[in-house]
């Protein structure tokens, strides 16, 4: 049968024109290119594509009719869509329309073969094993340095291999978890090399944490030994001799927790072999080589944490840990930068952007630092045109990636700024395979919207001791059997080019400062506090987490606040907590989360007082700059960290109030009239 004659003698049987079947599959062609349930067609009419069958969207289609209206093919794999859609139409109205997708085989294969990172062969050797074949090349060389203090190959090495000699004494077996307690020094990078050495594997815990949270996490990893910095100290003696534990590519490598909408956090594991292509594309991608230094700057809780530790270790390079300390001050931050040599960088966005507001009040060379890395939070464009004006010859790469997928999966190297709107993901990194998927799991067509996915060596094992929570987001790979497949709820599409764009997250998780949250965990925490009846969290300007709460008797928000802070990591707990005899719900009995960001916005006026001199004006409106809120929420007797103020944002205001005030003067005076009476002072 041609498909004109099958054409005719379909409409015919359902009673339509011919033109109605050619627009309604042109509906559910641009459903799919667009991910909405809802199109709008070239003639006015407005028509809903349901899940049903294809006699279903016809009537829809012929409902929304106003005049006659030709539909145009734009290329060549549109039309090919549209033929699609109308040949299944006609040969089964009463199939469900969704049931097949419509790529043809050439795209699909382009999709899951042709758009994968590039093949790179990975040597048959873990990185603690790479790490000892550099001391034997040059024992000498320096391999780590933190504040002047500096280690060489053969130092490291010695410290790395006692500390994994006392493992195997405690009777460690291999993927017997071992937390790592410590703060960010050259003792603690001994130790996860020692833990490597060892067979086990690596659980980073900041010790500063909320003793709760470290239990849980503890608890969950069912964590064999716990080496903490007194631990560490203790540990003067034993040999010094390479171990030479047999650990193989699939075995679990490390542990991180990240925030869990249930209410505990979830450890995500990793296995020696996405490790390892993850540190490979770090070394290729950002040009890490015999020599160069690379900056240690992330927390240990943060996944990114470990690359930079440990990367320029299997080439001959250098890692230079920054403590935390050094970080908040700016000047001490870029001198450690600047006195080390560092090469390679990697920093949150928002940090950037406070380096560049830094050097572009106060200019330095830097003349070593040749690629500066961002990752953790979207960056916009307007910084990278900054970025680029200031260093026109560097390297900014944009790296994107979860913790369940060990680490970055893409990488946007750019010499200049983006053509795009937005700053593009880039391409995926080698040996790995990136998805946009519709929500039947098939790869959506080329620029339409789906949700990210991963499959290949990269994918982490799950979640420890969570089949639930494993099992939602972990499967087989549909595509490519044999592979795992991990869903990342993050939505994106791919542009022309092959690039990945990110559009956003599916569910309620969020980043703040870089991080990961939970909405839910942060949540279940608050509803958990004695005499909780409901509690909600929205995310304020900032941004910023904002609770609402209802509860018996007489809990007020600091309590509630000083609760959530006995377990939740400080970047997890709400800037504020609010007590309301009810919650609001929506039509349907679900808490109305418009209705409390309206309430958070309405609440920082209540009490509003005007700043009331010029001091007090000028410095609103820097805080608005800094902080991302209107100008006219800021008072005078408005509190800088109660509006979202972080330690990184301080560090931004006191680089713009330079000389008048010191990050110091922020800490102590954080109100609006005390710091513009400071600023006065000095004039």
């Amino acid at each position: 049968m041609d498909s004109a004659h099958g054409l005719a003698e379909a409409a015919g049987k359902l009673g339509v024109t011919e033109e109605i079947l050619l627009l309604a599959a042109h509906a559910k062609v641009l459903s799919v290119l667009t991910g909405e349930g809802a199109v709008q067609l070239g003639h006015g009419g407005r028509v809903v594509v349901r899940d049903g069958t294809w006699r279903d969207l016809v009537e829809a289609t012929a409902a929304s009719r106003v005049e006659p209206h030709t539909p145009v093919f734009d290329d060549e794999r549109v039309a090919g869509y549209h033929a699609k859609a109308l040949s299944l139409l006609i040969a089964d109205p009463d199939a469900d329309h969704d049931a097949e997708t419509l790529l043809g085989d050439e795209e699909l294969h382009l999709q899951v073969h042709g758009m994968a990172g590039r093949q790179r062969e990975l040597p048959n050797r873990r990185m603690h094993e790479l790490f000892e074949e550099r001391v034997e090349r040059h024992p000498d060389a320096i391999a780590a340095e933190c504040r002047g203090e500096r280690w060489t190959y053969r130092e490291l090495n010695a410290r790395a291999n006692r500390i994994a000699h006392f493992l195997l004494g405690k009777e460690i077996q291999a993927e017997d978890v071992v937390a790592v307690i410590s703060e960010r020094n050259l003792d603690w990078m001994a130790a996860v090399l020692g833990v490597f050495k060892a067979g086990a594997v690596y659980l980073p815990i900041e010790p500063n944490f909320p003793a709760e949270r470290i239990e849980a996490m503890l608890t969950r990893s069912n964590a064999a030994v716990r080496l903490t910095e007194p631990v560490l100290k203790a540990i003067t003696g034993g040999p010094t001799t390479n171990p030479n534990v047999a650990v193989e590519q699939d075995q679990l490598a490390y542990i991180y927790f990240t925030s869990g909408s249930t209410g505990q956090p979830k450890g995500a594991m990793c296995e020696h072999g996405g490790m390892i292509n993850h540190l490979y594309a770090k070394i290729d991608d950002l040009g890490i080589d015999e020599g160069a230094a690379v900056a240690q700057t992330a927390p240990q809780c943060f996944d990114i944490s470990l690359w930079q530790l440990v990367s320029a270790l299997l080439v001959g390079g250098r890692t230079v840990i920054v403590p935390q300390q050094d970080i908040l001050d700016i000047n001490r931050f870029l001198d450690t930068v600047e006195k080390a040599e560092v090469e390679v960088l990697q920093l949150v966005p928002s940090y950037l952007e406070v380096v560049l507001s830094e050097l572009e009040v106060r200019p330095r060379e830097l003349p070593a630092l040749r690629c500066v890395s961002v990752t953790g939070e979207a960056i916009k464009k307007e910084l990278v045109q900054r970025w680029f004006a200031h260093r026109p010859n560097g390297t900014l790469v944009n790296a994107y990636g979860l913790t369940e997928t060990s680490d970055d999966t893409n990488h946007e190297v750019m010499t200049e700024v983006p053509a795009t709107e937005s700053v593009p993901l880039g391409k995926p990194v080698a040996n790995v395979t990136v998805y946009v998927l519709d929500e039947r799991l098939r790869p959506a067509p080329l620029g339409s919207v789906g949700e990210i996915a991963f499959s290949g060596i990269c994918v982490g094992r799950g979640y420890i001791n969570d089949p639930e929570r494993t099992a939602a987001a972990f499967m087989d790979d549909p595509l490519r059997p044999g592979q795992r497949m991990y869903r990342s709820g993050d939505f994106g599409r791919w542009l022309p080019d092959g690039r990945l764009e990110f559009l956003g997250r599916r569910d309620a998780q969020v980043k703040i400062r870089g991080f990961r949250i939970e909405i839910g965990e942060v949540e279940n925490r608050l509803l958990g506090a004695p005499g909780v009846k409901d509690a909600a969290v929205v995310v304020a300007d900032g941004p910023q987490l904002v609770a609402f709460f209802s509860a018996a008797g007489d809990l007020t928000g600091e309590q509630l606040l000083a609760h959530a802070a006995e377990s939740l990591a400080e970047y997890m707990v709400p800037s504020a907590a609010h007590r309301l005899d009810k919650l609001p719900l929506t039509d349907n009995g679900k808490i109305d989360k418009k209705a409390l960001k309206a309430a958070a916005d309405d609440l920082s006026r209540q009490g509003y007082v005007a700043p009331a001199t010029d001091a007090e004006r000028r410095l609103a409106a820097v805080w608005a700059e800094v902080l991302g809120v209107p100008v006219d929420k800021i008072g005078a007797d408005a509190d800088f960290f109660e509006l979202g103020g972080t330690s990184l944002s301080a560090v931004r205001l006191a680089i713009k109030l330079k000389p008048a005030v010191s990050l110091t003067d922020i800490t102590a005076a954080p109100t609006l009239s005390k710091l513009a009476a400071l600023v006065e002072q000095a004039g």
